[in-house]
């Protein structure tokens, strides 16, 4: 038997940092059916970033295919981390043993359960990657990464007003992104997942020569 395991973050309105504009540009009142019309940042919700995102030499949507988003997946479950502490390299090493080359890691905090993301505290509490922890996963030889929570420290930056660092100290988009690894953000319900390797299945919209698009996630799992 097979387990669906949807790890999509909706898109709605009203979020306090993502702006997400919607409205009907048709409707069934006016007897032309129903049609909706939505905007937002393709850096918003669950997405997938590539690595022109931080790189004006990276590559962009157009060069990824589907066999680097979909495949082998290996939960790396660091929800034992506290809130607002740094990610080490022993404690992702210690909780992807398992990682084999061409896996997609799926980096698991549990955070959407201990935070909501529609708060600043999602942000603000989140525990961080090191740039040894990020290292240590590209090492492994994974193809693409997925995390449940804003992985950068300097992400909450966004959120206090600070200035933003150069880009090394955003050290998961440095040391995996732009070297190619491609990365799902703001995963959630990872929670749900109870084997520590299964399929993935993250298929970015088709957006040609962008740096990232909204990306739907699922996990499958063979049980029985």
């Amino acid at each position: 038997m097979t387990r669906l395991i949807d790890l999509s973050t909706p898109v709605e309105t009203g979020h306090f940092r993502w702006d997400v504009e919607r409205r009907l540009i048709k409707s069934h009142a006016s007897g032309a059916g129903q049609a909706t019309w939505a905007g937002w940042n393709l850096h918003a919700f669950t997405h997938m970033d590539s690595p022109r995102h931080v790189d004006p030499d990276g590559f962009t949507t157009d060069a990824i295919t589907l066999d680097m988003t979909i495949g082998p997946g290996a939960v790396v479950d660091i929800s034992h981390v506290p809130a607002n502490s740094p990610i080490s390299c022993e404690a992702i090493a210690a909780a992807g043993a398992h990682l084999r080359h061409g896996d997609i890691a799926l980096i698991r905090a549990c955070w959407d359960e201990r935070a909501d993301i529609g708060k600043p505290e999602f942000w603000l509490n989140a525990p961080w990657m090191t740039a040894e922890a990020a290292i240590w996963l590209r090492e492994r030889g994974i193809k693409a990464v997925g995390f449940d929570f804003p992985q950068d420290y300097c992400i909450r930056f966004f959120i206090t007003g600070e200035a933003r660092p150069p880009l090394p100290e955003h050290v998961t988009h440095y040391h995996l992104l732009k070297q190619g690894v491609i990365m799902f953000e703001y995963l959630r319900n990872m929670g749900a997942l109870r084997q520590a390797r299964n399929q993935v299945i993250a298929l970015p919209i088709r957006i040609p020569d962008s740096d990232g698009a909204p990306a739907r996630v699922i996990a499958m799992e063979e049980e029985g």
